[in-house]
């Protein structure tokens, strides 16, 4: 029987053979776990589009010593609860041939612009344009309800004194009264294909959105939205 003749090169390639597969074999997870990676911010990227600012994504890495089986594709979700802003957790489903779900640190960075006050201010005066100025920054590290937009606080006043260059929340503003107690209001009743209008007293001061009871000239007492003018929108039952 003729045995196969092997060659001085080939021979040194059998002897190279473990060590080229040990090089190959980490390279397929290595990959694997790359276009996790990548689907993972593909899917940040998409969600947080409508975020005002320009958004930087990062995806935390895995636990290296964390073993998962193969997977041919990936389903990025947010748990219940979650908004993407700021350090938070995103899951990642398989979904096949493998079934498993894992969870990755992630970070959504928004640079924008934020409002400070331009001066020393104290409370009780009504605000103006030039009260304010804008500053660029982290908006996920700002405080939750910090203003954008100089427009955000113009017309209302401050519950407290504010130093200058101090961000700006929208609790620490005070809307302006729309309907003043006493003040005589207009009811504008809307209901399905009709509505109707009267006139009223009202009961309690209120800003603009805000609840506002009137009492009519039959004294009845309604309620509604108080709106610009001495306006109380009133729903029909």
């Amino acid at each position: 029987m003729n045995g196969l003749r092997t060659t001085p090169a080939r021979a040194a390639a059998l002897r190279c053979l473990p060590l080229l597969l040990a090089l190959l074999l980490p390279a397929a997870p290595a990959a694997a776990r790359d276009q996790l990676y990548a689907t993972v911010e593909q899917y940040l990227r998409t969600q947080t589009r409508g975020l005002p600012g320009e958004v930087n994504v990062s995806v935390g890495q895995l636990d290296p010593r964390l073993q998962l089986a193969p997977c041919s594709a990936y389903e990025p979700f947010q748990p219940p609860g979650t908004q993407l802003w700021g350090r938070v957790t995103i899951g990642v489903r398989c979904l096949g041939p493998a079934n498993w779900t894992i969870y990755l640190p992630v970070q959504v960075q928004v640079i924008g612009s934020y409002v400070v006050t331009a001066r020393a201010l104290n409370p009780g005066q009504p605000l103006a344009s030039e009260d304010f100025a804008l500053l660029r920054g982290d908006l996920t590290a700002m405080p939750t309800g910090i203003l954008t937009e100089r427009e955000q606080g113009v017309g209302k006043t401050l519950r407290n004194a504010l130093a200058g260059g101090q961000p700006v929340r929208s609790d620490m503003l005070v809307a302006p009264f729309v309907v003043l107690q006493g003040q005589d209001v207009r009811l504008v009743t809307q209901g399905r294909g009709f509505s109707a209008s009267n006139d009223g007293k009202a009961l309690n001061n209120a800003a603009e959105g805000q609840v506002a009871r009137a009492r009519t000239a039959s004294g009845q007492t309604v309620s509604g939205i108080a709106r610009p003018g001495g306006i109380i929108e009133v729903t029909a039952p």
